[in-house]
């Protein structure tokens, strides 16, 4: 009920759609489920806020000394403020995008990224997401596969998260020079390990 709640209260304050734009409906949706409520940050700490956007979009998160992925919004554990730090993102066929990035803000703990067919995810998204100074210094592990809005751009700004150690490609089909893109992130960063899968 609390989810409920939470996305009326975003309803309010955004325009929809023209009656009878089905696809518009749903990217309006999505655009609400993305809208960033700094309060909610302040009030319960950046890992719970981020947690419960990721699964309003359909994402999944793991938290640190866990072995579980929390996908149910409404059963993501309470305790005292900061308890809880988010250490996986698995953001398959979720509906985040670039405007509910500054969720990540804060976020000290995240070694694991999946990105997989997010068709909001945009160069703009991986640019953001490398220039977030906590995740330059924690994400280990990243996946970028079937996002098919990701060019050698975007991939080329992940250069930016100096302790990734591996990344997956895979059916990226804007990426048009994978030989100098990947030569250029190994460049940037020598003990990166690159696993393609591209055509």
């Amino acid at each position: 009920m609390r989810l409920l709640t939470h996305t009326a209260r975003c309803v309010l304050h955004t325009h929809p759609p023209p009656p009878g734009s089905s696809r518009g409906f749903w990217g309006w949706l999505n655009a609400v489920f993305n809208k960033v409520d700094y309060e909610r940050i302040k009030t319960v700490g950046p890992d719970r806020a981020a947690a419960e956007w990721l699964l309003r979009c359909g994402a999944k998160v793991r938290f640190c000394g866990f072995d579980r992925w929390q996908h149910d919004y409404n059963g993501l554990p309470t305790g005292p403020l900061g308890r809880y730090k988010i250490q996986a993102i698995d953001a398959t066929e979720s509906c985040i995008m670039y405007r509910g990035f500054d969720y990540l803000n804060g976020l000290q703990h995240v070694e694991e990224m999946k990105l997989v067919k997010c068709i909001y995810i945009e160069d703009a998204c991986l640019e953001r997401l490398s220039q977030t100074e906590s995740l330059q210094a924690s994400m280990r592990e990243m996946s970028v596969v079937s996002c098919g809005n990701v060019t050698d751009k975007g991939i080329i700004a992940l250069h930016h998260l100096r302790n990734l150690e591996y990344l997956f490609l895979s059916d990226l089909p804007a990426i048009k020079e994978k030989e100098k893109t990947t030569d250029r992130l190994q460049t940037a960063l020598p003990k990166l390990t690159i696993d393609l899968d591209l055509a």
